[in-house]
């Protein structure tokens, strides 16, 4: 699973710590420096209570504070606990637009072993078409190193 030199990057500076903010803070940053074309990288936190994402550790440009479980992108994810990859969010339905700037964008969702949402790691760029088929296997399997090292 930690084929990549990104997933071999993000499992050796995850070594032996567990903290969930610590750990999300070190993968998009160790995301937005290392991938090409990508304005923001990050996670947003599932809230039980609200029924929706807030906004977690992430690097780039300020972002939407709250996402409802369904809205926009992240909140698809989520719902459909599925990937979305999607080649030009301004031909999503019900997209967010957080940033003017970005016109594409890949989402993960997270969960537990259990099925309990976790989240979601969101990356966009201003690049139309920017996520390959190859990128999203990445990225997934990006995501099941970071769950191997939160709590």
């Amino acid at each position: 699973m930690t084929e990549s030199l990104l997933n071999q990057q993000l499992d050796a500076l995850l070594f032996e710590e567990t903290n969930t903010i610590s750990n999300m803070s070190n993968a998009s940053a160790l995301l937005f420096q290392t991938l090409a074309d990508v304005n923001w990288a990050g996670f947003y936190l599932y809230d039980a209570n609200n029924n929706e994402l807030h906004l977690g550790p992430f690097q780039g440009k300020v972002a939407c504070m709250h996402i409802k479980n369904g809205s926009g992108v992240c909140g698809t994810a989520l719902a459909t606990q599925s990937i979305q990859r999607v080649a030009n969010v301004h031909e999503f339905p019900g997209h967010i637009a957080c940033d003017s700037d970005s016109n594409s964008e890949i989402v993960i969702p997270l969960f537990t072993q259990d099925g309990s949402p976790i989240g979601v790691l969101d990356i966009d760029s201003a690049k139309l078409d920017r996520f390959s088929a190859a990128d999203e296997q990445e990225l997934a399997n990006f995501g099941k190193v970071l769950l191997q090292h939160i709590d």
